[in-house]
């Protein structure tokens, strides 16, 4: 059987298969499609170390070289405080004997537990001890002092000592007198000095038996001058023997009575 399709319906058909085509997906030519980044995987996290690390081993200590001690400075100043901590190797000293009963082998001096101690023990002795680092021309000596012994002694404190010119000598007795010489060298060339009084008297400022007293001297120029126990006790004048310069120096003395002992605490040395 034949089937006549009509013009009508046949354009109708033509035209949706032409917007059928017309409509459908068209290829069009593009770049070629880039690859997507790849991912990185996060890392992960470093582990901690289960035990501490091992400590890297330190060298041996390498010795150190010995040093060799550095010497001895001397006093930087002519003026200073002795404690008398240390020895008397500064020191120099000479006895004189006023009688020949006098044994020199009686005599001790020492420095201990800081004091420099005088220990007589015979009669009519004189010990001396000179400082020798320095020379001096005007000078002013202080001392703290105790008796420890008999009562019948003497301190004294020298100043513009020399063996050829002689020295000036303050002494100060335990009994309450005081003297001041100018001792000169002995005019045989050998033997005690001579003992020149400059001057003398007494003072009721001196602590007399086992006690403690501070003496002070001063040289400076022609004047002489005594101060005990902080009062001023005697000044003078001194121009006959007229001694210029020296060193400075302590001193004891025994008389009809042994069994002296005195000790220093403390020197001070200082510009008058």
């Amino acid at each position: 059987m034949i089937i006549k399709v009509s013009k009508p319906l046949a354009f109708l058909v033509l035209m949706i298969i032409l917007v059928g085509l017309a409509c459908g997906p068209s290829v069009t030519p593009t770049q070629a499609p880039q690859q997507p980044q790849q991912q990185q995987e996060p890392s992960p996290a470093p582990q901690q170390p289960t035990e501490p690390p091992a400590q890297p081993t330190e060298p041996p200590p390498t010795e150190e070289p010995t040093q060799e001690p550095l010497p001895t400075e001397e006093p930087t100043s002519q003026f200073f405080r002795n404690e008398f901590d240390g020895g008397i190797e500064d020191w120099s000293g000479f006895n004189v004997k006023d009688s020949a009963q006098t044994d020199e082998g009686k005599l001790a001096i020492s420095t201990d537990g800081g004091f420099l101690t005088f220990s007589i023990e015979t009669m009519y002795l004189y010990a001396y001890l000179i400082y020798d680092k320095f020379t001096y021309e005007d000078v002013k000596l202080t001392v703290r002092v105790e008796n420890r012994g008999a009562n019948n002694n003497n301190v004294s404190l020298l100043c513009r000592y020399s063996e050829e010119n002689g020295w000036y000598e303050f002494n100060i007795a335990n009994n309450g007198l005081y003297w001041i010489y100018a001792a000169t060298p002995n005019p045989k060339g050998s033997g005690a000095p001579v003992y020149n009084l400059v001057a003398n008297g007494g003072s009721n400022k001196i602590k007399m038996g086992k006690d403690v007293n501070e003496y002070t001297v001063s040289c400076k120029g022609n004047t002489l001058s005594l101060t005990i126990n902080g009062f001023d006790t005697k000044t003078i004048n001194e121009k006959k023997y007229s001694l210029r310069d020296g060193k400075i120096g302590l001193s004891v003395s025994s008389f009809n009575v042994p069994s002296v002992k005195v000790e220093f605490d403390w020197l001070e040395i200082s510009e008058p």
